[in-house]
């Protein structure tokens, strides 16, 4: 039986949060949720109020988070 196109997109490789380490590396969101703690809906209502990094584009449905960026609210937060 042939995966149906939902399973296959479902088993694309997954991204490890090494890449945070990488300052120009460009996060998923599970990636940023596994980070940050926060969940998708709070990240985005956080971007949505000035809170949070904004996202950027890299392609017509693709969204990702710049590592330093995410890491630098990281550190904002902690030093609070």
């Amino acid at each position: 039986m042939q995966p149906t196109q939902t399973q296959a997109r479902h088993s694309r490789a997954t991204q490890t949060i090494q890449a945070l380490h990488i300052p120009e590396a460009l996060l998923k969101i599970q990636t940023v949720v596994a980070v940050t703690g926060l969940s998708e809906s709070s990240i985005r209502r956080k971007v949505a109020a000035g809170t949070f990094p904004a996202p950027v584009k890299d392609g017509a449905r693709c969204t990702r988070w710049v590592a330093a960026k995410v890491q630098n609210w990281l550190r904002a937060r902690g030093a609070q």
